[in-house]
Parts: C-alpha cells; structure tokens; sequence
C-alpha cells in the first residue's frame, strides 16, 4: 500500500469557500464537496494502481459491479451512473476485460446492448482489496476539517423523500 506520506496532510481549503464571493451557499457547499471527494480520489488512485492495478476510473466500474451480486449492469446505465461518455467507458471495460476482472456479453432481445459483470477473478479480487481501500477513503475523511464537515452534513436538505432529516 502506498505510504500515507505521499499525500498532503490534509484536504486543501476549497478557493470557493469564501464567504462574501459571488458563489451562492448551494455552489459553494458543492465546491468543498468536490474538494473533499478529489482530495480521497488522490489518496485511492496509487493504492489501486498498486493494489490491483486499475485506474480510479475503472475502480468505479468495478464498485458497481460488485454492488450487484445478482448479475451485471448494461454498459449504457454503467455510463449514466458515472456519468461517463461510452467511448471511454468501452475502452475501460476493454481494459478490466483483458485483465479479466469483467466479462461482456449480449443482452437478449437487443443486438445492440452489453452486459458487463465481474468474473470470480474480479469478485475474489475486489473481496480482498476492499477493507484496505474502505481504510484508505476513511483516512481521507478523517483529514476533513471541522468547517467542510459542517458544510457537508449541512448539504442534505431539511426533507428529502417526504422525511425529516
């Protein structure tokens, strides 16, 4: 695993979390948000390229995988989900393919769609990394300052789901 040395101390202070800036609350609030999240996304991608030798991108398509015991995913809602375009994200499947993390097959009853799904090989795989990855995200949580912790508990709204938070 990567030495936590590597990494900086600390999240650094999003520019946009100045009070008085142009920025409403709500866009501010997501700017420390994206700060937090890149700053763990640093800390993740050596520790995969070591780990299991995979980008942060293509780690992704793996945690969707493996949050679905049931089968796989089309590769079109793999994209929606990340938010990905498809071109990329065929290349990255082609990739955990030829390590042979992911299996592609045909959906049936349309020509055109894909499967993706995890192999034993990816399952057995992402089984044994996860609890030093889950330790590597939970590290970078711990570097959250007080003021963007407030901020991001305070991101959910008051109701959501006609429930009181």
């Amino acid at each position: 695993m990567a030495a936590t040395s590597e990494h900086p101390a600390e999240t650094p202070e999003c520019p946009a979390a100045q009070e008085g800036g142009l920025l409403p609350t709500e866009l501010r609030n997501w700017m420390v948000l994206l700060a937090a999240t890149g700053a763990i996304e640093q800390r993740l991608g050596p520790v995969l390229k070591e780990t299991l030798g995979i980008s942060h991108d293509e780690f992704l398509v793996l945690c969707l995988l493996a949050d679905r015991p049931d089968g796989g995913l089309r590769m079109t809602r793999i994209a929606e989900l990340l938010g990905r375009p498809k071109t990329r994200l065929t290349y990255q499947i082609a990739c955990l393919a030829h390590a042979g993390l992911v299996t592609r097959r045909p959906v049936c009853g349309d020509k055109r769609g894909v499967e993706v799904a995890l192999t034993g090989k990816g399952r057995r795989l992402f089984t044994e990394s996860s609890p030093a990855l889950a330790d590597v995200v939970v590290s970078g949580l711990t570097e959250i300052g007080p003021e963007e912790r407030e901020t991001l508990c305070g991101m959910l709204p008051e109701e959501a789901d006609g429930e009181k938070r």
